[in-house]
């Protein structure tokens, strides 16, 4: 009997997501099981640099005219993780205004945990809660555009200034 050509599939056991493409914003992390909530799903990962190599290697993260799209998770004051830089699938988290995942930190490592129960299929989503200290005019607002369709969607992936 001759042997049966098989074709390979990514192994899939055990993992919690799978990356695809995403309907909030370009990829995003969808749940493969059902993952209670408490789950520590993954640590974002990254090359750790200092504020001052972020604005040397993106430069144009000021450019008005686009919308933010970078992998940079900030640790404090001083330090940020990288994701594009010998990152993980974490990355393509995507933000939502209402999520049903967020993050903690332990020193220097960042974790994305499940904040409630998530459904197979369901895209895992964090609050990306970004603080900006200059003012939140509609054109900053524009380069920082929401796309997560939340109905509490506030429009903007920036924290709200208080």
């Amino acid at each position: 009997m001759p042997a049966v050509a098989r074709t390979r599939r990514p192994a899939l056991r055990g993992r919690l997501f799978i990356v695809r493409r995403s309907g909030v914003h370009g990829k995003g992390g969808f749940a493969l099981q059902r993952i209670p909530k408490g789950t520590r799903i993954i640590e974002y990962v990254g090359e750790i640099i200092s504020w001052r190599e972020v604005w040397r290697r993106y430069p144009d993260e000021a450019d008005a005219d686009r919308q933010n799209h970078t992998f940079l998770f900030e640790i404090d004051d001083e330090k940020v993780i990288d994701g594009s830089r010998g990152g993980n699938s974490s990355r393509w988290i995507n933000h939502s205004c209402d999520p049903n995942c967020e993050v903690t930190g332990e020193d220097e490592r960042i974790f994305i945990e499940a904040k409630r129960t998530i459904k197979p299929g369901e895209e895992l989503t964090y609050d990306y809660n970004i603080q900006l200290q200059e003012r939140h005019t509609p054109a900053v607002k524009k380069r920082y555009l929401c796309l997560c369709g939340a109905r509490t969607c506030r429009g903007t992936i920036l924290a709200k200034k208080r």
